[in-house]
């Protein structure tokens, strides 16, 4: 029995792999994804790649980066939210990775079945990113080209895991986000595997959402 699902108990489900791929330009500067960063699990089915370590020249290994794509189930994207947007080399990352005929095309099915997690640090807090707030405009409808992005490739998109706020968190509030963000990488490895037909994504979705109360 699995969350009120029975299962046969003959069935056996392969874990995901999800691939983590961060990029901030000045991490030193940034004490929330330190945080994060410190509480990444160490776990077998759990790869994390920080982009600015491997290419702070943006000259980016395409083929070894379709690679890892091929071998991981859920990609994760982790950065700081700037100008709306993620940050230049993971926008080059996009460009250059996510190639017509491999990854969107007629021909382009190398990721259809996976799916992405964005992961966002911003200083502005949650009641900003509103109608009526100062930008004028929900962190859900500014992250839409990132979500076309990954549907377009036949991903799926779950809610974003954001932490707002960033220059105004308590310590102990810091250490509850890098808590519930372990949790979630955990999460993925687990509900996305073999289960996600039987159970769907309702649940991880809604531990998301409390999760950025």
């Amino acid at each position: 029995m699995l969350d009120g699902v029975a299962l046969d108990p003959l069935v056996h489900f392969a874990m995901p792999r999800v691939l983590v791929l961060f990029a901030h330009p000045r991490l030193e500067k940034s004490r929330t994804n330190r945080a994060l960063l410190s509480r990444v699990p160490k776990h077998k089915h759990i790869t994390f790649r920080d982009l600015y370590e491997h290419y702070p020249d943006f000259n980016i290994d395409i083929g070894r980066e379709q690679q890892l794509l091929l071998q991981h189930d859920i990609i994760v994207w982790h950065h700081p939210l700037y100008w709306y947007s993620a940050p230049p080399l993971l926008k080059q990352w996009i460009d250059l990775v996510l190639t017509f005929g491999w990854a969107y095309g007629p021909d382009g099915r190398a990721l259809v079945g996976k799916a992405v997690q964005a992961v966002l640090t911003t200083g502005g807090a949650d009641v900003a990113y509103t109608k009526e707030g100062f930008h004028g405009w929900t962190m859900e409808e500014f992250l839409r080209p990132l979500q076309r992005t990954a549907t377009l490739c036949g991903m799926r998109w779950n809610d974003p895991f954001v932490v707002h706020g960033t220059n105004k968190l308590s310590q102990a509030e810091l250490e509850g986000y890098a808590e519930r963000y372990a949790a979630l990488l955990l999460d993925l490895a687990w509900d996305a595997g073999g289960t996600a037909g039987a159970l769907g994504h309702g649940a991880l979705d809604d531990r998301i959402k409390q999760s950025n109360r």
